[in-house]
């Protein structure tokens, strides 16, 4: 059977319809009921009104079918589907149980339907109490029934309380939501106080009225004189019906809440799993004394709120150790790069052990280049942070290894797949050479980077990828195309992970173009602006984690002195080539030689292309700056030993052409022989 909380049921002609509260204090007891997992938890109290010992019940309705016979079952079921069905948050009713000797006994319930926003039934909270001396003396109902609606109300109220407490996260959400004004004062208090047990010792958590702070309160210990310190160490609530008792009994207290007027207290121990863990107090100014049924809706309520503090608490622990772990996976700090601004930037969005595995890593290289790494490994939790610890430091060394960044993505994609794992990763790998703003990236199935240009136009730069990490090993696909962008000073390359973009029901695309409307309008200072997109993205919410790294190319204060550029271009592969045209311009223009630049590449671009076209073998490309960058050479090294020669162009005017041009435009050139081959060089003067 499923015991769904309560509902209504019809009473026997003669008996009341509605409950009389005259209860012992443990003769009630509360219960929450998680819908999606069919876990129906209640506290001790509860177990006690079930006549269940220890052990007899593991949290699932059905271990219930030795107490509860079948026909009330069926009739608990059929009213509370129909209370679902009708779309009502409350009921409450009647039912019989079977004691453990046999005999049947009343029972009474109430229970709270919570949905989500869609209104789909997710938890029912509420209460259970004995109801066999109410309906034994049902000849004083009519009597009592303005006390039954204040019980009900108050119920109503711990119900609405107990369903807000269900959603805290942390213990500042519990103490808000007792605060709220559906809370406390609706049960008729004045103010909160709330303490929490840590080492021997009672720290305030909630402190009560505002200007009511009392000294040396904040910390206590439980054997001090105080209400909380009493109901801590005595694990039984304490009950202050006057101000009289209260000055009697805590003189050292009692001196600093006489301005607040308080005329009675309710101190109760917060007990989950037998244990204290803390302590409440409410306290009032509008009334004396508490009733039978008043101090049992307070304990119930006390039970409900140990619960949610208890989850809170674990919550708390859970999040800070995932937290821990996850930021021991980054990197510490960022090295400072040379002729470039960086600016990172983290935002974990989930909950508890609910982590990600986004990361971002920089890692300098040889030569004035730097490698920029952005991934996210797939879940969300302690393990995927794991692998991102793992798979960071591999990229790492594989970059620093000199590696081209197509190898360094395989063999960190092969890696991953070697790990005992079943996770995969998404990632981009760029690595630019700040001298000359070349920039070569390769992409494993993450999100294109964008650019922001130096007149705060920003762009998306589509980048041919390959699979994710992990799975193109899996499928034998390690392939992963080289794309070359150019940063020219004064632009920042703009790398993140899909929680900066993604919305839930929203297109990529249209989050990418938003994203770049952002990056567009905001501040030239990279960190200003790193700062601007995790507010906004903070702002959005969302169940992601966002990882970001900010590029910005410097204006180079003089041309380098010494430096050197080289690139491998196989025959027949296009990349290669196109690789080796932008290195040249991005050089030549970064060296000073923007003047020139169309002469240089056409130049360079004869040389390069007389050596696939005459030779059977590749060609390297080297740029030099000498002389502190007042010349520029360029060499075009083969495997043919044989010398170019000049030529008169073919009747077709197409051949011939190259070392005429490479004449008419060169400030020199020659020939060098290099082991079996020879190298084709020229040079560039920037005073023409």
């Amino acid at each position: 059977m499923a015991v769904r909380g309560a509902s209504a049921v019809s009473l026997p002609e003669g008996w009341p319809a509605h409950p009389d509260p005259i209860l012992a204090l443990n003769r009630m007891g509360s219960f929450d009921w998680d819908l999606d997992t069919g876990l129906f938890h209640m506290d001790a109290q509860a177990h006690e009104v079930f006549d269940l010992m220890p052990g007899e019940y593991d949290e699932h309705p059905e271990s219930l079918a030795a107490r509860v016979p079948p026909p009330e079952a069926a009739r608990v079921d059929a009213m509370v589907s129909q209370a679902i069905k009708d779309g009502r948050e409350n009921y409450g009713g009647y039912f019989r149980i079977r004691c453990r000797d046999g005999t049947l006994r009343w029972t009474h319930t109430q229970g709270y339907i919570r949905r989500d926003d869609t209104g789909r039934p997710r938890r029912v909270v509420g209460i259970v109490r004995d109801a066999t001396e109410e309906l034994a003396e049902s000849e004083a109902r009519s009597a009592r029934a303005a006390q039954d609606e204040a019980f009900r109300q108050q119920t109503n109220v711990v119900q609405a309380v107990s369903a807000a407490l269900a959603h805290a996260r942390s213990v500042q959400d519990v103490i808000d939501a007792l605060k709220d004004t559906r809370g406390i004062r609706h049960l008729g208090a004045a103010s909160l106080v709330m303490g929490l047990v840590e080492a021997g010792r009672i720290r305030l958590v909630a402190e009560g009225p505002v200007d009511a702070s009392v000294p040396g309160t904040q910390l206590t210990r439980i054997d001090e004189p105080y209400p909380m310190s009493e109901v801590v160490r005595t694990l039984m609530p304490r009950f202050i019906e006057s101000p009289e008792e209260f000055a009697d009994c805590y003189p050292i207290l009692w001196p600093h809440l006489t301005d607040l007027r308080v005329t009675s207290a309710a101190y109760l121990p917060l007990i989950a799993q037998a244990r204290p863990i803390g302590a409440m107090g409410l306290l009032y100014s509008d009334r004396r004394g508490f009733s039978p049924e008043e101090r049992a809706v307070l304990v119930a309520f006390s039970s409900s709120v140990a619960q949610s503090l208890q989850g809170a608490m674990l919550y708390e622990q859970e999040k800070d150790l995932a937290q821990g772990l996850q930021q021991a996976m980054l990197p510490r700090t960022i090295p400072g790069v040379r002729g470039a601004d960086v600016a990172v930037r983290y935002r974990s969005a989930a909950a508890g052990r609910h982590i990600g595995g986004d990361w971002y890593d920089l890692v300098p290289l040889p030569g004035g280049r730097v490698g920029a790494v952005i991934g996210d490994v797939q879940g969300h939790d302690t393990h995927a942070a794991a692998v991102m610890g793992q798979l960071r430091i591999v990229l790492r060394a594989y970059a620093a290894e000199g590696h081209t960044p197509a190898t360094v993505m395989a063999r960190a994609s092969v890696f991953l797949h070697e790990l005992d794992t079943d996770r995969f990763a998404t990632c981009l790998y760029a690595e630019a050479d700040l001298a000359t703003g070349v920039v070569q990236a390769v992409r494993a199935g993450h999100l294109d980077p964008l650019i922001r240009h130096g007149d705060g136009d920003c762009s998306r730069i589509p980048v041919e990828g390959g699979l994710p990490l992990g799975l193109s090993a899996e499928f034998g696909r390690l392939e992963y195309p080289v794309s070359t962008l150019e940063l020219d000073p004064g632009h920042t390359l703009v790398l993140c992970t899909d929680g900066m973009v993604e919305q839930p029901g929203a297109d990529l695309d249209d989050g990418m173009r938003r994203l770049a409307a952002l990056v567009a309008a905001g501040p030239e200072d990279v960190r200003a602006l790193a700062d601007l997109l995790i507010q906004r993205a903070e702002e959005r919410g969302g169940d992601d984690d966002v990882a970001l790294l900010l590029l910005r190319r410097r204006t180079p204060e003089a041309p380098p002195a010494g430096g050197r550029l080289q690139q491998h271009v196989a025959p027949g592969d296009s990349e290669a080539l196109t690789r080796a045209r932008h290195l040249i311009r991005a050089a030549v223009r970064s060296w000073g030689y923007r003047d020139r630049a169309d002469e240089i590449e056409l130049v360079a671009d004869e040389l390069i292309t007389n050596a696939l076209m005459h030779t059977e073998g590749s060609a390297i490309v080297t740029l030099r700056a000498l002389d502190r960058g007042r010349r520029l050479r360029i060499e075009v090294e083969d495997s043919s030993s044989a010398l170019p020669r000049r030529r008169e162009p073919g009747e077709d005017g197409v051949s011939g052409r190259g070392l005429l041009l490479v004449d008419m435009l060169a400030d020199g050139w020659g020939v060098e022989a290099r082991g079996g081959g020879k190298a084709v060089w020229c040079e560039f003067r920037r005073d023409g």
